[in-house]
């Protein structure tokens, strides 16, 4: 495997690491629930809690890693997550376990954060869309795997055993991470470690409209996906009636329009610039969205709603690392602030869709459903008002890196 093979292999699993930390013990929920006599809603929570603490956890790594490097934060991060995954296997009850998933998701913060950095040291401009796109096709094996072997998992365990999995997965990943990643970010380019300097980065990121209307088109999309993520095990099994194998199956089944996105791309990128390529998988997703809401409405059953959510699926897949080369390319000098930004806003609106889908109550496909389709009109709307006028990434020239 050469250097640049390897290079995609680690970010893309670090990237790897966060979906299977939701998607694994998706089909558990309900046994979780059952076990600790708790509802569906006090379940979800540790969902909400995880994409808090991961959202949590890039505001703290994104700057360290421009202060400190790429390698610290990121040991550190792997290594705690591997700690408090043997306590999550070990909850007493339901509050405890959302407590602990808050842990979780700020130890695995870091891997979301450096992979993005890492990427943008390495790269620029179309070279650096390409390679966000693989790391993504290796991210996107998550959702096909994730739910797959939580499925099967329990089929020999409890849900306790797959967060006994899950330790061993960050272990594996922080041998190999402390082996075969080097430093990318030299100490002539570190800032310092300075709170106001820090504050005066975030400030000068979040005044870049443009960079705001991609990480915000990003994380609508994606957010659709999120509240999909939410409410599908009560929604597939409760409504539909699949046993938690069937859920496994048909989750990582449509999860398959991911890896066909990040294929796609590849093949894409650089024939068609990331704007145009953003903007077709903006269009996909509201389309996939608005059809799940038709077809919630008419109340189709499954054939109603699997062909647009595959439609969905895909186009976010298409869309996301698109957006993410649009937005990194406007600030080089502060790749990891920007990667902290552009993730916090992708898991802060992703965890405010499970608490909206968990709202409406898990007897009906409606609120779930009516969750993504907005999402994905929002997506539109953030793009389309707030990238105005922006020419992206092109064949020649790097995007001016302004702040206004």
């Amino acid at each position: 495997m050469d250097n640049r093979s390897r290079l995609v292999a680690l970010l893309g699993s670090l990237c790897l690491l966060g979906p299977l930390s939701i998607d694994t013990y998706l089909p558990a929920f309900p046994s979780i629930a059952g076990e600790f006599g708790s509802t569906e809603s006090q379940i979800q929570l540790s969902l909400t809690t995880f994409i808090l603490g991961l959202s949590v956890g890039q505001l703290l790594v994104g700057p360290l890693s421009d202060s400190w490097g790429r390698r610290r934060p990121l040991l550190f991060g792997i290594g705690s997550y591997v700690v408090v995954s043997l306590f999550c296997a070990v909850a007493p009850n339901a509050l405890a376990l959302s407590g602990l998933r808050l842990l979780q998701g700020l130890g695995v913060a870091a891997g979301f954060v450096v992979a993005m950095a890492v990427a943008r040291d390495r790269f620029e401009g179309l070279a650096m869309a390409r390679f966000m796109s693989l790391i993504m096709l290796v991210n996107s094996l998550g959702p096909v795997i994730a739910p797959v072997l939580g499925g099967q998992l329990l089929r020999f365990t409890s849900w306790r055993g797959t967060f006994v999995a899950l330790a061993l997965v960050g272990l594996a990943l922080l041998i190999a991470l402390a082996v075969g990643l080097p430093e990318t970010l030299p100490r002539a380019k570190r800032r310092p470690a300075n709170l106001l300097l820090t504050i005066k980065v975030f400030g000068g990121l979040l005044a870049d409209r443009k960079f705001v209307g991609y990480a915000l088109a990003s994380a609508l999309a994606l957010g659709s996906l999120f509240g999909y993520v939410a409410g599908a095990s009560f929604v597939l099994q409760g409504v539909y009636g699949l046993t938690p194998q069937q859920f496994s199956l048909v989750f990582g089944a449509n999860s398959v329009a991911i890896v066909l996105a990040g294929l796609l791309n590849t093949r894409l990128t650089g024939r068609i610039m990331p704007r145009p390529l953003l903007k077709i998988g903006l269009g996909g997703a509201a389309t996939g969205g608005v059809g799940l809401l038709v077809g919630g409405l008419v109340g189709g059953g499954l054939a109603t709603f699997l062909p647009p959510l595959f439609v969905l699926t895909m186009s976010v897949g298409l869309l996301m690392p698109n957006a993410g080369s649009l937005a990194m390319s406007r600030h080089p000098e502060a790749a990891g602030s920007a990667s902290a930004v552009l993730g916090v806003t992708t898991f802060l609106v992703g965890g405010l869709m499970a608490p909206l889908v968990g709202a409406g109550g898990s007897a009906s496909v409606l609120p779930m459903v009516t969750v993504m389709a907005g999402s994905t009109i929002l997506a539109v709307i953030s793009f389309a008002t707030l990238t105005r006028g922006d020419i992206g990434i092109t064949r020649d020239t790097e995007p001016a890196n302004a702040t206004a």
